[in-house]
């Protein structure tokens, strides 16, 4: 979905009636000789938008993946950092694997990044990257090992929402329709 608008609702507890100013949907694009990558024109709406001079990147916690985003990432960083105590050895932990790690990469006039060799390496890049969105964020990642966490991914929410339904139902579980992939 592009920058379209929604109307005014109440969408549960959720608030819709702004452009949408999140990383959503993924793509994969190619590398070229340089090492240079397109960022998707609806991630590099969401990074003018938050206004951001360039790409905050730094190797995930969680995966073989790149973390990246602009002030939105940003403040959510110094969020967790300012919730832990001044001088604690967790609060320099966070600290030098979100800041010490990181990288601000320089986006060009045509919307491409530059990845670094040690960017690169830490993700497995060579030849293409799949750019997903989180929200906030998002995360660039090898295509392959992507496809693996996607479908792991899935695997686990069916799971999840088993588990999530048997609760609110005291234990029932609700029949999946005929066909349905569980």
């Amino acid at each position: 979905m592009s920058r379209q608008c929604f109307r005014r609702a109440v969408v549960g507890r959720f608030r819709v009636g702004r452009c949408l100013d999140r990383f959503a949907s993924h793509f994969t694009n190619r590398l070229d000789a340089k090492g240079r990558v397109s960022i998707p024109a609806p991630f590099r709406a969401v990074l003018a938008k938050d206004g951001f001079e360039g790409l905050y990147v730094y190797p995930s916690l969680d995966a073989e993946a790149l973390d990246c985003g602009g002030h939105a990432l940003r403040r959510e960083i110094e969020a967790l950092l300012e919730s832990q105590p001044a001088f604690s050895e967790e609060r320099h932990l966070f600290s030098t694997a979100l800041n010490g790690a990181s990288e601000i990469l320089k986006v060009d006039p045509e919307g491409r990044v530059i990845l670094t060799e040690r960017l690169k390496a830490f993700a497995g890049l060579s030849t293409e990257v799949t750019f997903v969105g989180q929200g906030h964020s998002f995360q660039i990642w090898e295509p392959n090992r992507f496809r693996a966490y996607l479908d792991e991914a899935r695997h686990r929410v069916r799971d999840l929402r088993r588990q999530l339904g048997a609760k609110a139902s005291g234990g029932h579980t609700r029949t999946p329709p005929p066909g349905a992939r569980e």
